[in-house]
């Protein structure tokens, strides 16, 4: 059982450990969560610390209790499932969707790189790169993200498979990885919201009219601080919800 810190109160640490299990698929809906018993014990905390943590979950839409009988996951989890969350349940199953999850490769070729991609993987602009877009789909839902991930021109001859449309079951990431040696160490994400393009608003069946979508700019580093991925994601209304804990200094 994973160690309390001291960076965030101990409530949310043991909710978020609860919540990353959840969307990683290892708690399914209907599975039972642990007890506020079993949290105070496993955790080394107070009933009132474990209670809380429960409670933060059913804030959270992740969590309902059920009178006598204890506290279970929902069938219908609200949050997104960030890149983080992917690359831990790569790094865990070897795949990187979770059960009703998949990804439709719609393009995967060497072609101009964006000036936010090319600053983004420190390459000269204007210039070439690798693309990989791809429309990610949910059995329990409409389309849920469409997302174009930059590599560098050079990967070309390392790890071929980024210019094929075939998915790559264990993730981009993963699969540069391997091939290159280098891992990911560090992620930042940039996060706004505008206007569906043309073609995002077919991609996402969003329909004809204007429709406001959330933007991800994500680009993961290694243990050099060199970038090895950055990638544009892009949200329907209906996929916004994101979460973060944090402790607040007076």
């Amino acid at each position: 059982m994973p160690e309390i810190q001291q960076a965030l109160p101990k409530y949310l640490q043991i909710a978020n450990h609860i919540r990353d299990k959840i969307l990683a698929d290892d708690l399914r809906p209907g599975d039972e969560v642990p007890s506020e018993r079993a949290l105070a014990a496993d955790w080394n905390v107070s009933r009132p610390t474990a209670t809380k943590a429960l409670e933060a979950l059913r804030t959270q839409g992740l969590v309902g209790s059920r009178q006598g009988a204890g506290t279970f996951v929902l069938d219908q989890v609200r949050l997104h499932r960030r890149a983080r969350d992917r690359y831990r349940h790569s790094r865990e199953t070897g795949k990187i969707y979770t059960t009703g999850e998949w990804a439709e490769i719609v393009a995967a070729e060497s072609t101009d790189l964006t000036e936010y991609a090319a600053e983004a993987l420190g390459l000269p602009f204007p210039g070439r790169g690798i693309r990989r877009r791809r429309i990610t789909h949910s059995e329990d839902g409409p389309r849920s993200e469409v997302s174009t991930s930059w590599y560098a021109p050079a990967l070309a001859d390392v790890a071929p498979l980024l210019l094929q449309r075939e998915r790559i079951r264990h993730g981009t990431l993963a699969y540069v990885e391997e091939k290159t040696g280098r891992r990911g160490r560090y992620a930042r994400d940039t996060i706004a919201a505008r206007l569906a393009s043309d073609l995002e608003r077919a991609e996402l069946e969003l329909g004809d009219g204007p429709a406001a979508v959330l933007v991800v700019h994500h680009t993961v580093y290694d243990a050099q601080q060199q970038p090895i991925e950055f990638a544009e994601a892009v949200y329907p209304p209906n996929k916004w919800t994101f979460e973060q804990g944090y402790s607040v200094i007076d």
